[in-house]
C-alpha cells in the first residue's frame, strides 16, 4: 500500500466514521440521558431519530454541492457545524434542546457520508480505488462494534455528557488532518456542468426508475429493521432485562459482528448465485429468523436468550441484502452514481427513521414493540424482492 493511500484511507475513514461514531457511541448512555433529562423513552429516541433524519436528508444537497464547489468546503463547514451540534448537546440541560441540537450535529455530520465517497473516485481508479473504499467500508463495519464499547466505557470513566464532548474532538481532529494532508480533489473545470438543474433532473430520472427505487427500498427495510433493533435494544436490554452499559454493547458489537461477518461471503455466493440470487436468499433467511422471533413474543416469551439468539441470526442474513442490493441499484447508473448513491442513502436513513417514530408511538417497556417492528420490516422487505426481482435472472458477478 502507498502512503497516499494510507495517508487518504486515515483522513477519509475518520471522516466517514463520524456519523456512525455519533449514532453508535450514543446508544449505551440513552436511558441514562433520559433519567438525567427526566426525559420518557419516546423523547429520548427522538434525539436518535432526528440525527437519522437530518444524515439522510442532507445527503441529497451535500451530494451537488461538492460537485458545484469542491470537495473540501462542503466537508469544512459539515464538521464544525457536527462540532458545533455537538457542544450544544453537551451542555443541554432538558431533552428539547439535546433534540435540537442532535439534529443540527446530524446536518454536519452528513457531509462524511457523502463527499469522501467522491473524493474517492476523484483520486483513485481501478484497483487503488477498490482498495481504498475496502477500506472506509471496513471502518463502517467496524464501527458498530467499537462505538458501544467506546461509549459505555465514556459513561464509566464520567458521564453521558463525555460521549458529545468525544464527538466534538474527533471533528476538530478531522478538520486539521484535512486542513494539513487533503488536497482539493475536484479542480475549478470539473465544475463548471455541476449546477441544481443537472442534480434535480438525475433525481427525476432515479425516482421514475422502478427497478432502482424497489432495490433501494428493499435495502431500506431491511437496514429498518436493525434500525428497529438499535433504537430500542438499550431500553430493553438494561432496564427491561437489566444488563449493564458495558454487558449491553457487548451484545450489540455481536450482532454488528454477525451482520459482518456474513457480508464477508457476499464476492463468492455471487459468483455462484448471482446478485439477485444472493439478494433473495438474505431475504429468505432474515425474514425467515425475524417472523419465528414474532412468532414467540406472540405466544408470550420474554426471554433474553432467545431475543440474542434470533436476532443475531436475522441481522446476520442482513449482511447478504444491503450491500448487494446498493450494487444492483446503481449498477445501471454508472453516469450518475454519486446522485443515486445519495438518493439510495438518503431513502434509507428516512425509512429508517420513520420506523423508529412508529415504534417510539407503542412503547411499553418490553421487547414485544420492537419485536413487531423488526418482523414488520422483514414483511415488507419479502415483499418489495418478491416483486422487484420476479423475472430477474442472475446479474453478472463483475457488478460487485
Amino acid at each position: 500500500m502507498t502512503r497516499s493511500l494510507l495517508r487518504h484511507a486515515l483522513i477519509l475513514g475518520l471522516l466517514s466514521a463520524i456519523g456512525p461514531f455519533a449514532i453508535d457511541m450514543y446508544l449505551p448512555a440513552l436511558p441514562t440521558i433520559g433519567q438525567a433529562l427526566q426525559a420518557d423513552t419516546r423523547q429520548v429516541q427522538m434525539s436518535l431519530m432526528v440525527f437519522f433524519v437530518a444524515l439522510g436528508v442532507c445527503q441529497l444537497v451535500y451530494g451537488p454541492l461538492s460537485d458545484q464547489f469542491g470537495r473540501k468546503p462542503p466537508l469544512y463547514f459539515g464538521l464544525l457545524l457536527f462540532a458545533a451540534g455537538s457542544i450544544g448537546c453537551a451542555l443541554a440541560t432538558d431533552i428539547e434542546t439535546l433534540i435540537a441540537f442532535r439534529f443540527i450535529a446530524g446536518v454536519g455530520a452528513c457531509a462524511g457520508m457523502v463527499v469522501p465517497r467522491a473524493i474517492v473516485r476523484d483520486l483513485h481508479t481501478g484497483v487503488e480505488a477498490t482498495r481504498l473504499t475496502s477500506l472506509l467500508m471496513l471502518v463502517f463495519s467496524v464501527s458498530p462494534i467499537l462505538a458501544p464499547l467506546a461509549g459505555s466505557a465514556m459513561i464509566a470513566v464520567a458521564d453521558w455528557r463525555g460521549i458529545f464532548w468525544a464527538t466534538m474532538v474527533a471533528a476538530v481532529l478531522a478538520v486539521a488532518m484535512m486542513a494539513a494532508w487533503l488536497t482539493e480533489s475536484r479542480p475549478r473545470a470539473a465544475r463548471q456542468d455541476s449546477n441544481l438543474r443537472s442534480a434535480l433532473a438525475a433525481y427525476g430520472q432515479l425516482l421514475r426508475d422502478r427497478h432502482f427505487m424497489g432495490l433501494t427500498l428493499i435495502g431500506a427495510f431491511a437496514m429498518s429493521g436493525f434500525f428497529a433493533y438499535l433504537a430500542n435494544s438499550s431500553f430493553v436490554l438494561i432496564e427491561h432485562h437489566g444488563l449493564t452499559p458495558a454487558q449491553y454493547s457487548l451484545c450489540f458489537s455481536a450482532n454488528a459482528a454477525a451482520f459482518i461477518g456474513t457480508a464477508q461471503f457476499t464476492g463468492r455466493l455471487v459468483q455462484r448465485l448471482g446478485l439477485p440470487g444472493v439478494v433473495r436468499r438474505g431475504v429468505m433467511g432474515f425474514s425467515a429468523f425475524a417472523f419465528v422471533l414474532w412468532l414467540c413474543y406472540a405466544a408470550g416469551a420474554d426471554s433474553l436468550a432467545l431475543l440474542l439468539v434470533l436476532v443475531f441470526l436475522s441481522f446476520g442474513f442482513l449482511g447478504l441484502v444491503v450491500p448487494t442490493t446498493a450494487v444492483l441499484a446503481l449498477e445501471e447508473h454508472g453516469e450518475i452514481a454519486g446522485t443515486a448513491s445519495a438518493l439510495l442513502g438518503t431513502l434509507q436513513m428516512v425509512t429508517g427513521a420513520l420506523v423508529m417514530g412508529a415504534i417510539s408511538l407503542f412503547v411499553d417497556g418490553s421487547a414485544r414493540p420492537m419485536v413487531h417492528g423488526i418482523a414488520a420490516c422483514a414483511l415488507i422487505t419479502a415483499v418489495l424482492t418478491h416483486f422487484t426481482l420476479a423475472g430477474v435472472q442472475r446479474a453478472p458477478a463483475a457488478a460487485t
